[in-house]
């Protein structure tokens, strides 16, 4: 199967900072940063949380006032920081772009197709795209009303991209990655999750329909999140499917190991492939 980019990839606010010191985890940019390379696509949340901890390092105090507005002005502030770091570790040799999504991108064709184009323009001009939510300009009030009147057209399938798993697996069914990955906290989807010893190491099936009916069973097993706001276990295997059925190989795997450990076997986690 030809594919048209190499990985898209995900990681989560909560694994870029150090909660209990108030601070980025440098560590973890630089050894993202060291192995990402053009045709790789980076899906990075984290610009809320960093601004968060820029303000409080700057002024001592935390933002008050409505929570769209505070989300609004922390997003703002940690975007540039972001960029950044990434831009800090990643190789000098190649450039860095920002991009950055909210879902009426990818509920409109053109808007969609102009993206699409976009992210394959960079694999070929040595660039890596960094995507994020636009927390900035995105506010819930109005995304709440827009998805509405969406569903309300009579779509078929809307996309919400509320959370950047759903973002990352949206990418890559637009640019059909070799593999799709997704950081999470834990080595991947359990059976039980609290019992670590019922990790599901691969799920595989001789075409997409086997693979997601193992997927079907593996979401009656899972329930919860690792904290508010964040999508579970569940969600993410939900939003997995279509890179899947496109041929698309999935790691679900902690952000403690770097890439290439994850991609070659040298580490637990998660794969959903096609045999």
């Amino acid at each position: 199967m030809n594919f048209d980019t190499e990985l898209v990839g995900k990681i989560g606010s909560m694994a870029l900072i150090r909660e209990a010191e108030h601070d980025m985890d440098y560590n973890v940019f630089s050894r993202i940063g060291s192995e990402l390379r053009p045709g790789f696509v980076w899906v990075s949340s984290g610009a809320v949380e960093i601004g968060w901890l820029d303000y409080i390092k700057r002024t001592g105090c935390e933002l008050s006032g409505p929570k769209d507005a505070v989300m609004t002005d922390y997003s703002s502030q940690g975007q540039a920081i972001l960029m950044e770091e990434y831009r800090r570790y990643i190789p000098a040799k190649y450039s860095v772009r920002q991009l950055l999504v909210e879902h009426t991108h990818f509920n409109d064709r053109e808007k969609r197709e102009h993206i699409d184009q976009f992210l394959m323009r960079c694999v070929k001009q040595n660039a890596i795209p960094i995507v994020n939510y636009n927390d900035t300009v995105s506010f819930e009030e109005n995304r709440r009303w827009e998805l509405e009147q969406l569903r309300n057209s009579g779509k078929d399938r809307i996309v919400e991209c509320i959370d950047n798993d759903e973002t990352a697996a949206v990418i890559a069914s637009l640019v059909h990655p070799r593999y799709l990955l997704i950081y999470t906290s834990v080595d991947g989807i359990y059976l039980d999750p609290k019992d670590p010893t019922t990790l599901v190491e691969t799920v595989e099936g001789r075409n997409p329909d086997e693979v997601i009916a193992v997927i079907d069973e593996l979401q009656t097993h899972c329930s919860g999140a690792s904290r508010a706001g964040a999508a579970g276990a569940k969600t993410k295997l939900e939003f997995i499917k279509e890179p899947i059925r496109q041929g698309t190989t999935v790691f679900i795997a902690n952000s403690k190991y770097r890439i290439s450990d994850i991609l070659s076997g040298n580490c637990k986690r998660t794969v959903f492939q096609i045999r």
